[in-house]
């Protein structure tokens, strides 16, 4: 028989994952408490079939492959099935409300979850409009604000690294080139404004056009203050990785330029030597670790002898996926 879950708080069953800013700091522990109990269970061998009989669907505008499968993967560990639709083959196609889909998929089953992540101003507003009116929980695979699950699986790996308390530990949020497309700013957004709350001193860099969201900044800066962190802003890649404890490069999009991308991937070859290699690791601590969610342009976001080196953790990170995925459906389905 499997263990018993740990027990949250009532408003947690049935509750939304769209932002980890919806979160309190309590419930995102608790959430990283039982990703780590439903770890030791999966490499134990331990069956946790908590979910028997459920379903989640599982709605996509846009490509996955460690969303997708974590959550498809995590939704069978757990008894339940998870139903994959692609946007393109569905009603949504020809206009179909997100009213109508809340409230028809949640007569189907018991969660929904989506992945909107390419037009700024539109994935985090759709999900919302669908968890208005949804009876069951409404999770976000990624939008144009927030990368939840992925941030998530960040913070557990951190800690795995470096212990539970990461008070004084300074992270390197920074931009790095990529020719392949632009890709969304979820990623840096949702690192900026979950890591001050968790005790990391955060410094963000990118080159003077990269800008994040304002929303999301000016949450970084309040949470800094008011969890005793910092929460600093360089256009200097080198100045980022120095002294830090934890390098995470990767590209993103410009806000204004999401509808031209050829554009914004033309501007950027002005930064190729914006790239995370052993000279810029070499900045950072000695025991400093290299993260990335995944998948990175080898060696033009990051070179192979970082990203597949002793200091890079691309791959437990990405493994941690499929746990925190499964404690976030474990807990509010």
């Amino acid at each position: 028989m499997p263990t018993r879950l740990p027990k949250l708080p009532n408003t947690v069953r049935g509750k939304d994952y769209l932002e980890t800013r919806d979160w309190t700091d309590q419930e995102i522990e608790r959430l990283l408490k039982t990703s780590s109990d439903l770890k030791k269970a999966f490499k134990a061998g331990r069956p946790t079939r908590y979910l028997p009989d459920k379903t989640v669907f599982l709605f996509f505008f846009d490509k996955s492959t460690r969303t997708r499968n974590s959550f498809e993967a995590g939704a069978t560990q757990l008894g339940a099935h998870a139903h994959f639709i692609s946007a393109e083959t569905s009603q949504a196609a020809h206009g179909e409300s997100p009213k109508d889909m809340g409230i028809i998929l949640s007569s189907y089953g018991h969660a929904i979850a989506i992945r909107h992540d390419l037009v700024p101003g539109e994935g985090n507003s759709y999900m919302r409009a669908v968890a208005e009116h949804a009876t069951v929980p409404v999770y976000n695979m990624q939008c144009d604000i927030d990368h939840p699950f992925q941030t998530l699986a960040d913070l557990m790996t951190m800690r795995e690294e470096f212990g539970r308390s990461l008070r004084g530990r300074r992270i390197a949020v920074t931009w790095a080139y990529a020719p392949s497309y632009a890709k969304p700013m979820s990623v840096p957004q949702g690192l900026i404004t979950l890591m001050p709350r968790f005790g990391l001193d955060v410094v963000l860099a990118h080159p003077p056009e990269w800008t994040l969201m304002k929303e999301p900044m000016a949450f970084a800066q309040a949470q800094a203050k008011a969890h005793g962190t910092s929460f600093e802003v360089t256009d200097d890649m080198d100045e980022a990785c120095r002294g830090a404890d934890i390098v995470y490069a990767k590209s993103w999009g410009i806000e204004e330029l999401f509808h031209k991308p050829e554009e914004a991937l033309k501007l950027s070859t002005r930064y190729k030597n914006w790239l995370c290699d052993e000279r810029r690791m070499k900045l950072a601590k000695k025991t400093a670790i290299y993260m990335h969610c995944l998948p990175a342009d080898r060696n033009h976001e990051v070179t192979d002898a970082v990203l597949d080196g002793p200091q890079s953790r691309v791959f437990p990170e990405a493994e941690n996926r499929l746990h925190t995925c499964k404690a976030v459906m474990a807990l509010t389905m």
